[in-house]
């Protein structure tokens, strides 16, 4: 775990609300397809389309795709590439304008989508602005995030949320299988923002941290009062905007960091009421004409030696 200051470490101390982002920080952020369902084409034409134009994604549905059709040598000519944030791709495919992504792309290019009743995330196509079809894919959760979210509560923490742009079935699926407070689905990275923002408003006392991976959560981690990024899967955006990178992206760290930041700050206290106390002490009996030189060598000195010693302590964490 990295803390990128002590200010950091403060606030996560006192963190009450957790918020997540939900592909690659509580699920693996491996995609398997798992339904075709085209309007226009067959199965393996919608396949090949989504493919190539997912070829050039960073985004973990795009894997899934190409793991999906992976015969890309053909002749096919893939132009003019372009990522929307929030939406999905767009290309041009052998002459025609092909958008693969979710509802709010289709909306954009005018394609009369129609909602799957399949849980997972659906990826719509969209051919010169007619609906193709959609491609149903379902994320795999990773194994310690119910236990994370679990170990959260034991530590404190009183609300856990859960923000993603899948559909609001999907979002509520995995919240119930996790044991999350509350889901939102269907969300922009500006939606994420205005909600965060919103929770923070809420209050309830304490500190909001919001956890995410994708260059997408960066705003919102940038916002948050504390953001913690995943550092293995992350983006450089994701890591650069966080406060705390988690370096293997286990979420039961998260918990961990908590126990670790109240234990630092209680040490820290205990440290400054303990100077503070000798240092008065020695002031009063210096008025009364009880206190000698070595008794303010102690003050100064020992003080130091013992608050350095005390201070060590914050080194052994293995059972927090």
């Amino acid at each position: 775990m990295l803390v990128k200051g002590s200010n950091h470490l403060e606030a996560l101390s006192r963190t009450r609300t957790v918020v997540f982002d939900k592909t690659g920080t509580l699920t693996k952020g491996v995609f398997e397809v798992t339904a075709v369902h085209p309007e226009s084409l067959d199965e393996r034409g919608l396949l090949h389309l989504a493919a190539h134009v997912e070829r050039y994604s960073t985004h973990p549905v795009g894997n899934s795709l190409r793991r999906a059709y992976p015969d890309e040598a053909d002749d096919c000519s893939v132009e003019d590439v372009q990522e929307v944030p929030g939406q999905g791709v767009r290309a041009r495919v052998n002459g025609r304008t092909v958008c693969v992504g979710n509802p709010a792309m289709m909306e954009s290019v005018g394609a009369a989508w129609h909602p799957c009743n399949r849980h997972g995330t659906i990826i719509h196509v969209a051919i010169d602005g007619e609906y193709a079809g959609h491609v149903v894919i379902a994320d795999v959760v990773k194994p310690s995030a119910r236990e994370a979210v679990a170990e959260l509560r034991r530590a404190g923490v009183r609300r856990t949320v859960m923000l993603t742009g899948d559909d609001r079935g999907t979002a509520d699926l995995v919240a119930r299988e996790l044991g999350l407070d509350e889901a939102w689905g269907g969300l922009l990275p500006a939606d994420k923002v205005a909600r965060v923002e919103a929770l923070i408003e809420e209050g309830r006392g304490g500190k909001l941290a919001f956890v995410g991976d994708g260059i997408n959560d960066a705003p919102v981690l940038a916002r948050a009062d504390v953001g913690i990024a995943m550092g293995a899967m992350g983006s450089d955006a994701a890591i650069e905007a966080a406060d705390v990178v988690l370096m293997d992206d286990d979420p039961l760290k998260i918990a961990k960091a908590i126990r670790i930041s109240r234990r630092c700050l209680g040490i820290v206290r205990q440290n400054i009421a303990f100077a503070i106390g000798v240092k008065l002490l020695c002031l009063a009996l210096g008025a009364l004409g009880y206190a000698n030189m070595w008794f303010a060598v102690f003050a100064d000195v020992g003080v130091m030696v013992l608050a350095v010693l005390n201070a060590m302590r914050a080194l052994f964490v293995r059972n927090l």
